[in-house]
């Protein structure tokens, strides 16, 4: 009889709660199918209770409850050992479920604009008291949850720009990831062409989107978009754009007790094709060790190599394939001001040999007279990473009103960063300037 009590107990919770859901995810913003779905509702009950991160843990720990209540089926209870191992996991999940449960719902309350005292009923009587919130009027929630307000997009251009065939085409109509049960969008609305001699600092604060960018770009991680490097199209001949395309990141993978000569040597076999013969691609190495500064030290193992002369190997590995795209993440990371100095003024000669170079740095204003171009990524309202600015540098300082790049920075950053929020107001005004030059 006791066993008959609490599944029918269980039984009315569950119908209870789903409904009690249903209602208040539709006061909150959140589609009412998710209380339809386990441990789904759970995340967005957390989301209704702007308690994201909360969210995530207690669905997490639901789901491990779960799998823990269904194994405990095959577990003997003659085993005291195991029995009490299992009895232990099974009351320390619920005890971090019912703290995680009480973090969300005294969010709730917050939201609501209500007393932490329902806190306990909420506990205790999920079902009837979500039930209750959600039917009277005299519960309404006094924000709606940031991640669903697709109000707050900026202006999108909204329309493809016309290729350039001495150069780099970029149209990103948008770039999402599943991110616990929604759709996150990481980058949208990115159009630009970069013809070729041209050295482009790629500026953009936390979360913005550059690395996001040139995972797309690359075709390392393909979006919603067309690429277009040259005539080709680096998503549909990615195998033959394989070599056109060089990318080197901020940590070296270099082998310490390798020799320098060595190390190209191995970079050439991998990044060469196979018809390269040997002849050529000796003739390859000496010209890259020579245009890098590392002739003299050729022989010298990787581990002796001063900051600048490691770079300059790291650099010059990817090199070793005579990439059309030259893409580097802070190639001067770690390194003083002159010999990063000396560094971005070899890029600057790669890119007037009629290649693209794109670079990140944290310090860009020591080299900023090197470059042609700059691309300002920002995050709008909706935390998407959106072009706020594409052009020459030097009318990048006229376009926002400031008079350097950290100074830029620094007003398309979040409040909460410690920037001015400006993002949306110049992702909209470029937006604009961009409509009127493509008519």
């Amino acid at each position: 009889m006791r066993n008959l009590f609490l599944s029918v107990w269980q039984v009315i919770t569950l119908i209870t709660t789903t409904i009690g859901y249903m209602l208040l995810f539709k006061k909150c913003g959140v589609k009412r199918y998710w209380a339809l779905i386990p441990f789904a509702r759970e995340y967005h009950i957390g989301i209704c209770a702007d308690r994201e991160k909360e969210g995530r843990v207690y669905t997490i720990l639901a789901v491990i409850s779960a799998i823990a209540d269904f194994a405990m089926i095959f577990v003997d209870t003659k085993q005291l050992l195991i029995a009490s191992i299992s009895l232990i996991v099974l009351v320390s999940l619920s005890i971090a479920k019912l703290i995680y449960l009480v973090r969300i719902y005294t969010g709730l309350t917050g939201v609501f604009g209500k007393p932490k005292k329902w806190v306990a009923l909420f506990v205790f009587f999920e079902g009837f008291v979500t039930i209750y919130w959600g039917l009277s009027s005299k519960f309404i929630p006094n924000k709606k949850p940031d991640i669903y307000s697709l109000d707050k997009q900026a202006k999108v251009l909204g329309t493809d720009i016309e290729s350039i065939k001495d150069g780099l085409t970029v149209n990103i109509k948008e770039r999402t990831a599943i991110d616990f049960f929604r759709k996150k969008v990481l980058l949208k609305d990115i159009h630009m062409c970069i013809p070729k001699g041209h050295m482009v600092l790629l500026l953009g604060g936390s979360g913005a989107g550059k690395t996001t960018y040139l995972n797309a770009v690359t075709g390392y991680e393909k979006a919603k978009a067309s690429i277009q490097l040259g005539e080709n199209d680096v998503y549909q001949d990615y195998a033959k754009m394989i070599y056109d395309i060089g990318f080197v990141p901020q940590q070296d993978l270099m082998r310490g007790n390798d020799t320098v000569a060595m190390t190209l040597h191995d970079a050439a076999t991998l990044r060469l094709p196979s018809s390269v013969s040997i002849e050529e691609r000796n003739k390859r190495i000496a010209a890259v060790l020579e245009q890098f500064g590392l002739t003299a030290v050729k022989n010298n193992l990787v581990e002796k190599l001063s900051g600048g002369q490691r770079k300059r190997l790291s650099i010059a590995m990817e090199f070793i394939s005579d990439p059309f795209l030259f893409i580097l993440d802070e190639p001067d990371s770690g390194l003083d001001g002159v010999v990063a100095r000396s560094l971005f003024e070899k890029l600057r000669a790669i890119a007037d040999q009629g290649k693209i170079v794109v670079v990140i740095t944290h310090t860009p204003d020591r080299v900023i007279d090197l470059f042609d171009d700059v691309i300002v990524l920002a995050k709008d309202a909706s935390r998407t990473g959106r072009l706020a600015y594409y052009g020459p540098v030097k009318d990048s300082y006229e376009f926002f009103g400031k008079s350097s790049m950290e100074e830029i920075l620094l007003s398309i950053n979040q409040k909460d960063e410690g920037g001015e929020g400006r993002a949306d107001e110049f992702v909209e005004k470029y937006a604009d300037y961009l409509r009127e030059l493509v008519g």
